[in-house]
């Protein structure tokens, strides 16, 4: 089937919200097959993937190892019982994600020892939502403090917390809105403090005149523009829950597993949370994720089973997905991903710096801001206003040239790179020099 004959299936047959199609072709491509850091499409057509389908192929697409231990386990068993007759698999990845996350930061003299403990789930958004429910249970305290321009999904439950009015405003007499928005930090050069101040100032006043009983931020905005907040951002969050007795929750969906060249974004300010939220590349491409939390918590916030769990699904901690989630995070680990990340995230960053420079000395202003493989190219008119039009069009250019980028921002004028963590650094450097003649043409 080629390209035209699928999306004309997609337009007759699925709700016409999902898939944009434009009138004259230049977009999607549909997808055949991946491999490494490359794409083909039902032309067989080579592509260079920049966003790795959303940051899920960290380790590669269809990464080797990942697809045998898929393989594997869907020939061995391809379902369980979620929260009744459990499998090794889940035990093993519970085992592990605490290892990774509050074992390794609770290390030390300076700490008391602790480990975590899982709610599994299948998509983001689920993990989000186990999160808000346990900080509810837990603290006693239904409402939340969130971040203006925040994509934590698009879930009832999430949607309190999920800041963009084309998300929310359809179903805004639905929601309970137990909601609080500040607005995220941003880092300038020399107002850091300044700004930090403003946001202690407003999150204070909610602290104390509501029942606040849980704090989720995403340590970088990624579907925002790839929003960097200025250093003292985690820690400010983490005093402010301590002395008000809310759970510090990191929404690290999109950052985690080495993404921003580290394990966890929220390393880099040497923040611990109380739970935190994990997806995308947790598998490498099988829908599954988890909310981790601090064992004392989980266990003051959920019940002991008496045979019938208040929070689950039917694929809860499927064994296709545990296995495969094993298999990429031994792969992170032995290939030294998250190093990897941060090494050629330097190119990134000197790549995005130079077609900013170019870019703005002649009618367009443009910014660049990244961490380790995540970066962000934002495009704004000579008046200063979002040039979202205009990075679409780059987009669709360098699709039609082989390379995969997605527009992110409030309104797509932000052109973000969140290659594999496996691109090589060769590749990195031809897409970048695609985008910046794309760009020095605009």
């Amino acid at each position: 089937m080629n390209t035209a004959q699928t999306l004309d299936l997609l337009q007759r047959y699925e709700s016409r919200n999902v898939t944009f199609i434009a009138p004259d072709g230049s977009w999607p491509i549909v997808w055949k097959s991946a491999r490494g850091c490359h794409v083909r499409d039902a032309e067989n057509r080579k592509y260079l993937d920049l966003t790795a389908a959303f940051g899920v192929a960290a380790a590669g697409h269809a990464n080797p190892a990942v697809v045998r231990a898929g393989q594997r386990q869907m020939a061995l068993l391809l379902h369980a019982m979620g929260d009744v007759h459990p499998h090794e698999l889940k035990a093993r990845l519970a085992r592990e994600l605490s290892r990774h996350t509050f074992e390794r930061w609770t290390q030390g003299p300076t700490h008391t020892h602790s480990h975590g403990k899982v709610l599994f789930a299948n998509s983001g958004f689920e993990a989000v939502e186990a999160a808000l429910k346990t900080a509810r249970l837990a603290t006693g305290k239904p409402e939340i403090i969130a971040f203006e321009n925040a994509y934590h999904g698009l879930g009832y439950g999430a949607l309190n917390a999920t800041h963009r009015p084309l998300f929310r405003a359809p179903f805004e007499n639905q929601l309970r809105a137990f909601g609080h928005f500040v607005p995220f930090p941003s880092q300038t050069r020399g107002q850091d403090s300044a700004i930090l101040d403003r946001l202690e100032s407003s999150m204070r006043k909610l602290l104390r005149r509501n029942p606040i009983g849980a704090v989720l931020a995403e340590p970088v905005q990624a579907r925002a523009g790839i929003i960097l907040p200025p250093k003292g951002f985690l820690p400010l969050l983490r005093d402010l829950c301590r002395e008000f007795g809310a759970l510090l929750i990191l929404d690290e969906i999109y950052t985690g597993f080495g993404r921003t060249g580290s394990w966890f974004a929220c390393e880099h300010a040497g923040v611990c949370p109380d739970l935190i939220c994990l997806g995308k590349a947790l598998t490498g491409g099988f829908p599954l994720s988890a909310c981790v939390g601090r064992a004392d918590i989980m266990d003051a916030a959920w019940p002991a089973s008496e045979g019938e769990a208040i929070h689950t699904s039917t694929f809860l901690g499927h064994p296709v997905g545990c296995a495969m989630a094993l298999a990429q995070l031994r792969q992170l680990q032995i290939h030294q991903l998250p190093e990897r990340a941060a090494e050629v995230g330097r190119c990134l960053a000197e790549g995005l710096r130079d077609i900013a420079r170019a870019a703005s000395s002649r009618h367009l202003r443009a910014s660049a801001r990244s961490i380790g493989l995540m970066g962000g190219l934002e495009l704004r008119d000579r008046q200063n206003q979002p040039a979202g039009p205009v990075a679409l069009g780059v987009v669709q250019r360098l699709l039609a040239q082989g390379f995969v980028f997605l527009p992110e921002g409030n309104q797509g004028e932000v052109i973000s790179l969140t290659p594999p963590l496996t691109i090589p650094e060769k590749e990195l450097s031809r897409a970048l020099a695609a985008l910046g003649k794309e760009i020095s043409l605009c």
